[in-house]
């Protein structure tokens, strides 16, 4: 399968790290200026999008080197291996196949020998039906009334998902219907959710797979008694409560109609969930037609990934760039910087993507890495980050590379609010790749003793991604390339992105101390010197 086995001792490794030797020092003012194309021939343009990496410390040779290096990871034969539905989910023996959730009815994809295509739209056209329902008022709430608000109770990719794309797409939603999303287990999460809201006109989805999860369940069962104190019938909880889970005997517990009940598979892992039923709540607020064509968005980039030239694939070239960094310059961060409001929790949602898939320090023999893995996500939508953190990017001490995100046409023209959003979009780009040398600064007659403040030594990395607007069917696009870039990196770091076992010891833990801190009794703690000092404070005061 390899040329070696450690990446480090691979040849494709080897020849990376000469070649890093060699170009380690260039700068992209001088790349430039002896490539007055460099600009056309470091882009590609796919599916309405188009990615300039130019302003990238590369050249063609570390392209080739890098695409070298993903081949030695017969990373063709994964991708197949993947969409063919084998169970590349060692550590759980399962499929990977949120590809599956977009995939046209006409085209099967088999799972231990069976077609699951027709169950995924057998759930989009139940889905379709009860969003429909809302919208139209069809669905009427336990005392008559229209429902008029949706609050969406989950965590994790059960949240993140449906809520970043509900703010993506809010300029399609029905702007008659409140959406609200809940997740932490702190009660002002919830209370803040409702406080303005008519129980009697609002119906809440609650998403958990199992119908177990802690944060989820709690506020579920608040929900739940907030509703029952207005309208103080038990049978209301169906007409106000629906279901995304696979456990139809939790969720009939509840109250809800298991009719109610949308499903999902363990096939699907939550953080590439929100256009599985988990998504129903982006289905009420956009409804189904704009649903389906972001659906059409996701299928159309992964037969883009899964067909297209490594040179001219949009998720390989990303993620062969974030190896670059993270693995030879020492990158630990990439800033995602969207110039788009709608798009302001978009690095919150690839926060969990990246981070809960690629954070690993074992490979998939269960052998530590001597390696760097999954970098830090961050970031917040220009022109607002320019007036927070792009300071440390021009001038600190750490490399940063940076996705730019725009688009050509605004969903809200509005005088020239849009020219200046792009103006600075890219100029931005520019100032970080080329900066402002001394000389420069000094011919603008500053004093001398300010030169060096007022100097940027430019070179830092940027991605270019521009397409023509926010869309449903764009939005499907983006999120899908940006689900290849993290299977890409994983497949060349030889790691599990699909399992995420470092988010159960915490909660293990925590149900054990929940029981110590509300217990009646003094219990006996058997935890370290600091937590246990700690819980012990908290008991003191909980109540004073």
């Amino acid at each position: 399968m390899s040329d070696g086995n450690q990446l480090t001792d691979r040849p494709s490794w080897k020849a990376l790290e000469g070649h890093f030797e060699k170009v380690r020092q260039l700068n992209m003012r001088d790349l430039f200026a002896a490539d007055p194309r460099r600009g056309e021939r470091f882009s590609v343009e796919a599916l309405g999008i188009y990615l300039d990496f130019s302003k990238n410390r590369i050249t063609e040779e570390t392209i080739r080197l890098l695409l070298d290096l993903a081949k030695s990871f017969n990373l063709r034969e994964r991708i197949d291996a993947m969409f063919a539905g084998k169970k590349i989910n060692i550590t759980e023996n399962r499929p990977v196949l949120h590809v599956a959730l977009r995939t046209p009815e006409s085209q099967g994809i088999l799972v231990d020998g069976e077609n699951v295509v027709p169950k995924v739209h057998q759930v989009l056209d139940r889905m379709a039906a009860f969003a429909t329902k809302v919208r139209s008022g069809e669905w009427k709430g336990h005392t008559g009334k229209r429902i008029r608000h949706v609050v969406n109770i989950g965590i994790g990719g059960s949240d993140l998902g449906p809520m970043m794309a509900y703010e993506a797409l809010k300029h399609y939603a029905d702007r008659a219907l409140t959406l609200r999303f809940v997740s932490n287990i702190d009660g002002t999460d919830l209370a803040e959710a409702t406080r303005d809201l008519d129980p009697a006109e609002t119906v809440f989805i609650v998403c958990s797979k199992t119908f177990t999860t802690i944060e989820t369940l709690t506020n579920a069962q608040s929900a739940r008694a907030w509703c029952l104190k207005a309208l103080q019938d038990k049978q209301a909880v169906a007409k106000h409560f629906v279901a995304v889970s696979t456990n139809a005997d939790e969720v009939a517990r509840f109250g809800i109609d298991t009719a109610n009940m949308f499903e999902f598979w363990d096939w699907v892992g939550g953080r590439y969930s929100y256009d599985s039923a988990i998504g129903v709540s982006l289905m009420v607020a956009i409804g189904p037609d704009r649903f389906r064509e972001m659906l059409e968005g996701f299928h159309a980039m992964d037969q883009h990934f899964r067909t297209a030239p490594f040179e001219k694939n949009l998720p390989v070239l990303l993620g062969l760039l974030g190896v670059w960094y993270g693995n030879f310059f020492g990158a630990e961060s990439h800033a995602i910087l969207p110039y788009d409001q709608y798009l302001w929790r978009l690095s919150a949602y690839l926060q969990q993507l990246d981070m809960e898939s690629n954070g690993k320090r074992v490979d998939l023999e269960g052998q530590s890495v001597d390696y760097q893995t999954g970098p830090i996500i961050w970031g917040q939508p220009g022109t607002n980050g320019q007036h927070a953190f792009y300071q440390l990017i021009h001038q600190g001490t750490r490399l940063i590379p940076c996705d730019f995100i725009g688009f050509c046409q605004s969903l809200n023209p509005m005088g020239q609010h849009h020219d200046q959003l792009m103006a600075n979009f890219f100029a931005q780009t520019e100032a970080l790749a080329f900066g402002k040398t001394a000389a420069e600064v000094e011919a603008e007659g500053v004093n001398p003793t300010l030169i060096p403040h007022r100097t940027f030594e430019g070179n830092h990395p940027t991605n270019t991604l521009l397409a023509m607007k926010l869309s449903p069917e764009m939005l499907g696009k983006i999120i899908a390339m940006y689900e290849h870039k993290v299977f890409v990196q994983g497949t060349i770091w030889n790691i599990n992105s699909f399992d995420q076992w470092g988010v159960e010891l915490g909660k293990v833990m925590a149900k054990r101390i929940t029981s110590e801190l509300v217990s009646e009794a003094e219990p006996s703690l058997h935890h370290d010197s600091s937590t246990n000092a700690l819980i012990q404070r908290y008991r003191r005061f909980r109540s004073v």
